[in-house]
This record gives structure tokens, sequence and C-alpha cells, in this order.
């Protein structure tokens, strides 16, 4: 057995379960079968996916407080029946409406009040009162059905249910007599239960469209289904361990659904990106040791062990150092108030500590069982052309190659394409200076929603029954009239409501223009009133999100940029090294995020993922948020992969600029493949109907195209040479630090 494995617990633990690999399997197979069983199966009790809370992202400030004062009072929930393009007096509809009244006063507490029943005023016009229930073309009418809780408590499931068993049948009446009109119901938890369905259907379409496409360029890549299917059974594994670990933190706090999709994509990204390495690292092992020809069975098995051993002590140190950077980006999630976003950042954790443990527990146990396998040419590269492929990328990297020449053609300019390639990239980021920030799954409704047809109806001709955008709320009639009046001047403002009374509060709408409204609440709370105030709805909650989220970025930023630092400084003993890993993370981070601004906010992706444009007033709060830091992740993995083979070839005596030039020839291929790879999964996401998915699929995927190609490939190459009499710098005190409790394993 070499030193490595004898000395490095990594490569034992390697080593372990290359030599007992069925016992490692049958571990993990019980271990996975358990959670599939009561997590998915729901065995014993309730699954996962029915004990995951629904909710749209908020935050409890003034939006919230203002909200609260609107509804304080009996809980109630309002359904409604959309019917637009249709005569309003026509006798037959009055009909339909007064049957529904009958049916919904047998209804035990429901209120109901027939807008077509109430006469109209002297000169021929309806009630004030009644105007958000009539369309403002005059051809469409909301009838509107509330069930009424006890006090303080919400209604029941089951009175929800009646109410809109009633209005679907009633729907179905109208249909058939007003065969031309538009029909529909909605209210209440419709639209959530809509856009987390959605959801989930993204989810699978994503996955269909994605992991097949990654299938195929791994079997390219690595010439046969053996080695193409190691990292997915890690991906597997990871995902279902998180799923198992969500699952008993539901029993301790509420996690939103959303994590679901959060597992699924950063365990495949992490999970094939950490086997492709080892898959890599290992036939490079164990060719290096002669790859068992002219050995006796025994003979081979223990050379198999040894190049295992050997693949987990160097590559499982990539993986144990990425993993933990990943994580510590995760961590930064738990600091901000949503929840959601906390949830999000548990789950992240969990999936990252699971891809690190089955990459480095399960992969060596399947590596083993593999075996020879892995290093024989597949059958896919008896195609024409697949061999000549699989031999640039995903075969064993020579010592001199493409990589190691760019490299060296990068470092007769070093300082050069530096500079270009920052230049680039601030380009490509620029319209990041007109950012606006939205809540797109309220804005940008999928057409393929159930929902999609009533809101944007209502919406756009019943504005004033519409979820308000903009509400002002205070405690008095006359505190709303002078407001009102305060506000009207506000550039950008339309129109305002006259004020209604609600709960224990009055609320006045402010009529704007959808893309106008975050920035019109910021300038409406740039000039408060002295009485008791609140700007509430749709636009003063994503306000009042942004804020929160900006509040609680430097404590996080704080945590992310510790955190690399110490770890790339225990690893590399150089404090250069990790402002350079975090000044180009920075560098990708701003050019995916331009490109999000000019895709989405500017509408230049609307035709090639196709939405609606019109409906896309700018970057999703929370995709900002996940691109960051789960960008910044991926990043990470990157420059962990290309740092430990420099590192390697400085610790064997290679001068710096050498060493930069063979570590990336010798990471390049894994970095290509891996990042190909993950581009297909999370553009495959990109393909679903939620626009929050979309986003956060292509946000990711320029990332990851951004961070392996200028950056990796240029950036920082060119960098680490025009700095090389630095670049390893760190104080004596540092030094001797490292020298103590720095990471060799």
């Amino acid at each position: 057995m070499t030193d490595t494995v004898r000395r490095s617990a990594l490569g034992r633990i390697g080593g372990t379960a290359a030599r007992h690999p069925l016992l490692f399997l049958a571990g993990w197979v019980v271990v996975l079968a358990v959670i599939f069983a009561t997590a998915i199966l729901g065995l014993g009790g309730q699954s996962l996916f029915g004990r995951l809370a629904t909710g749209a992202p908020s935050v409890h400030q003034e939006s919230y407080h203002g909200q609260q004062l609107l509804t304080s009072g009996t809980k109630s929930t309002t359904y409604s029946l959309l019917v637009h393009g249709v005569d309003v007096d026509s006798p037959q509809l009055a009909a339909i409406a007064r049957d529904l009244g009958m049916k919904a006063a047998a209804l035990p507490r429901s209120r109901y009040v027939d807008p077509l029943a109430i006469p109209l005023r002297a000169d021929g016009s309806r009630q004030p009162a009644l105007a958000p229930l009539f369309s403002t073309d005059g051809h469409g009418v909301l009838l509107s059905v509330s069930t009424l809780g006890t006090g303080s408590v919400a209604p029941s499931a089951a009175a929800e249910h009646n109410v809109r068993s009633l209005l679907n049948s009633t729907a179905t009446v109208v249909r058939r007599d007003f065969p031309h009109a538009t029909v529909a119901v909605g209210g209440g938890s419709l639209l959530l239960n809509s856009l987390l369905g959605q959801s989930s259907k993204d989810l699978e379409k994503g996955e269909t469209v994605a992991l097949p496409i990654a299938l195929i360029v791994m079997l390219v890549v690595f010439g046969g289904f053996i080695a193409a299917g190691l990292p997915l059974l890690g991906a597997i594994a990871s995902i279902l361990g998180a799923f198992g670990a969500v699952f008993a933190t539901t029993f301790a706090t509420d996690i939103d659904a959303t994590v679901i999709n959060v597992i699924t994509a950063v365990g495949l990204g992490l999970s094939i990106d950490y086997g492709l390495l080892l898959v890599s690292r290992f036939r490079e092992e164990y060719r290096g040791r002669g790859g068992g020809v002219g050995l006796d069975p025994e003979a081979r098995r223990l050379l198999q062990i040894e190049a295992i051993g050997a693949t987990t002590g160097s590559a499982g140190k990539t993986v144990a150092f990425s993993g933990t950077t990943f994580a510590i980006a995760s961590l930064g999630l738990l600091v901000f108030e949503p929840a959601v976003v906390r949830e999000i950042g548990i789950a992240s954790v969990f999936v990252t500590v699971f891809s690190m443990l089955s990459a480095l527990t399960l992969m060596p146990a399947l590596l083993s069982v593999a075996g020879d396998r892995l290093t024989r040419p597949g059958v896919f590269t008896r195609a024409p052309g697949i061999r000549r492929i699989m031999g640039r990328f995903g075969d064993v990297a020579p010592d001199d190659g493409f990589f190691s020449r760019l490299t060296r053609r990068v470092q007769r300019h070093p300082a050069i394409i530096t500079i270009a390639c920052a230049v680039v990239l601030l380009a490509i980021g620029s319209p990041l200076l007109s950012l606006q920030l939205a809540n797109t799954s309220v804005d940008a409704i999928p057409r393929v929603s159930t929902q999609y047809t009533f809101v944007t109806v209502v919406v756009d001709d019943f504005p004033d029954a519409a979820t308000p955008r903009i509400e002002l709320v205070t405690r008095t009639r006359a505190n709303a009239v002078s407001w009102a009046h305060q506000v009207e001047s506000i550039p950008g403002v339309k129109s305002i409501g006259a004020p209604k009374h609600s709960g224990t509060a009055w609320g006045s709408l402010v009529r704007v223009t959808g893309s106008e409204g975050v920035s019109l609440v910021r300038s409406i709370r740039a000039s408060p009133p002295k009485y008791d105030h609140w700007v509430t709805g749709l636009d003063a909650s994503t306000a009042d999100l942004a804020d929160s989220l900006v509040r609680g970025s430097p404590l996080a930023l704080l945590i992310i940029v510790l955190g690399t630092v110490v770890l790339l400084f225990l690893m590399t003993g150089s404090l250069i090294v990790p402002l350079k890993a975090l000044v180009a993370s920075a560098l990708s981070l701003g050019a995916s995020m331009g490109a999000l601004v000019w895709g989405f906010q500017d509408g230049n992706f609307a035709h090639i993922l196709n939405f609606n444009a019109s409906h896309v007033y700018g970057v999703d709060v929370i995709v900002l948020l996940l691109t960051i830091v789960f960008g910044f992740g991926l990043a990470m993995d990157y420059e962990m992969f290309l740092l430990s083979r420099i590192k390697e070839r400085l610790d064997a005596g290679t001068n710096s600029r050498e060493a930069v030039a063979l570590g990336l020839q010798r990471s390049g291929r894994i970095i290509t493949s891996a990042a190909l790879i993950i581009i297909v999964v999370f553009a495959g996401f990109a393909t679903g109907d939620l626009m929050i998915i979309k986003q956060l699929g292509i946000a990711l995927a320029v990332a990851v195209l951004f961070d392996a190609t200028v950056v990796r490939c240029l950036l920082v190459p060119a960098f680490m040479t025009w700095q090389q009499n630095i670049m390893w710098w760190a104080p004596r005190w540092a030094k001797r630090l490292h020298a103590r409790i720095g990471l060799a394993d």
C-alpha cells in the first residue's frame, strides 16, 4: 500500500470502501430504502410532499402589518366566478346569479351579495360600492362567495371545498348558456395551489428534458454506460438522502415546497461534478499503476483498491474542500429573514453533505465493483468520431494538450488577457445597473396555469377587484383622504381609489403601471405623513422583501467570504489565492446577473423561452439571491478542481508558471465536461413555465458557462501568471499557522 493510502484519512476511507464494496453498498441501499419508504411513499404516516408548506415569500415588515390591519377580525376566504363577454343585464344571467345565491345561503357560514340584483341609481348607473364587481368595459361580472371562519380561526378546508364546488357547478351552467363567454373560478388558495402544481410539473419537465441529454453527453464523454452512470447513481443517493433529512426536519419546523426543486438541482450539480472528478481520477491512478496488465486477478484487485484509495486521498480532498465551501455559502442563507430563504439554506446544506458522503463512501464502492470495466473502451467508442471526442474530454489527460497549450499562449500576455477578460465580464454584467426587482410568481403567471385566465382577465378588466399592487392604509377615513391627495402628485401614480373600510383600518387603492410599482412604493415612503400609516400590496411586499434581503446581505457575505478565505488558506497557505477566487467569482456572477436583466427584464429571451415580456417587470428577488449563493458555490467547485491540481504540481517542485499550465491541463477536461453537463441540466429547468424557475435555470447555466470558460481557462491562469510573485504570499505568522493547522487531507 502506498504512503498516500496509508497516511491519508480520506484515502483510508476510500480504501476500506473498495475492499468491502458490498457492505458499503448494502448500507446505502438500506438507508435509502428506509428514506424512500417513509419520506416518499409515506408508509406509516404522511409523506414528505404531504408535510411541505406553501406560501409566497414574505417578511413581517410594513406591508405585512398594513395587510394585517385590513384583514383583522373574523377570518374569511372569498372565491369568485368570473363571467366576461356577456350582456350583464341578461335575464338568463340574472337567474343564474339568483340560483347561486339560494344555494350559497344553504351553506353554513357563507356570505353572498348578488351584484345583479342591486337596483341601479336614479341616473341609471350602478352603486359605487359594486363597481369592482363589474368590468370596465361593462361586459363582465364577478359573482363572489365568502366562507367565514370562527373568530381568528380560518374557515375549514371542507367549507372552502363546498364553496369551490358550488362555483364550479355554476360555471358549468354559465358555459352552457353563454358558450362564447370567458368563464373561470378563482381566488383563495387556488392561485397558490396552481403555482405549486406547476412547480412540480416544471421539475418533472426539466428532468425529462435535461437528464436524458446529460446522460447522452456523459456517454459520449466517457464512452460507456458504466462510467456515465456512476455519477447519476451518486446524484440519486444524495437527493434521496437530502429528502430524508428534510422529512425529519418537517417535524420540527415548516419547510416550503420550493426546497424540492433546490435539492434536485443542487444534488444533480454537485454529484455529477464529484462523480466525474472521481471517475476521471481513478482512471488516471489505475492506468498510472499499469492498469493491471499482466497481473493475476488477486493482484489486479489489490491494485484497484490502491488506486481507489489514492483517488479518494487526492480527488476526495478536492470534494471535501469544495463541498465544505458550498455548505458555507448555503449557511449564509440562514441569516435572512424570509422563512423560505432559510429553509432553502437548510435543504442546500443537507444535499451538500449527502453529496460529499456519497462521493467519499458510495463512489469508492461503485468504483471497486466496476473495476477494470471503467478503463476499457465502451461500446460508444466504436461509433465514428466518439472515440476522438472521448480522448479529448473523458479520458486521462496527457501532460501536454489543448489546455496546456492554451495556458502557455495566455501566459505570453497575462496582463493584457487579465484586463481584457475583466472588461468583457463587466460589459456583459453592465445591464445590472438598470436592475429592477420583481415578484415573478405573482406577475408572470404561466399560460398553462389553471388560474391564468382568471387572473389576467381580472387584472385587465376588473382592476379594482384585483389584488392591489399598492394600497395606502390608515386608521381613519380623514387620514386616508389626506394621504391620497398627497400621493396623487407623485409621478407614476395613475389614480387613487376612494377609501374603503376593512378590518380595523381604511385602505385606498393606488393604480400604477406594473413595472413601476416597486420604485413607486419607495417614492411614497420617502415622504411619509405624520399620522399612523402603512403602504401595502404586492409591490410593497416585494420592496419589503428586497430591503430585508439587503439588510441580511452583509452578514451573509461575511460568512461566505470568511469561510472561503479560511478554507482556501488552509488548502494553499496563501492569502492572495482566496482573494483572487472571490474577485473572479464576483465577475462571473455579475455577468450572469447582467444576462438575467438583459434577457428577462429587457425581454430579449421572450421568444426563445416562450414568455410574455410585458408581464415580466424585473428579476425575481429570490432568484437574484439564489444565483449569488449557488452560482458562487458551483464556481468554487471548479476553483477547487483547478487549484488542487496546481498545488499538486507546486508541491512536486514545479515552478509556478508551469504548475498553472499543467494544473489546467489536468483539470481542464473534467471542468469542461462537468460544466457542459451542468449547463444542460440547468437549461433543462429553464424549459419550464414558471418564471422563477426559468430565471434561476438560465442564471445558473450562464454563471457556469462563464466560469468554466472565460474565468477558468483565461482569467485565472492569466492572473496567476501575471502576479506569480505574490500569488502564494502570506505573512510570516500565517505561514507558521498554516504549517501547524494547514489541511493536507
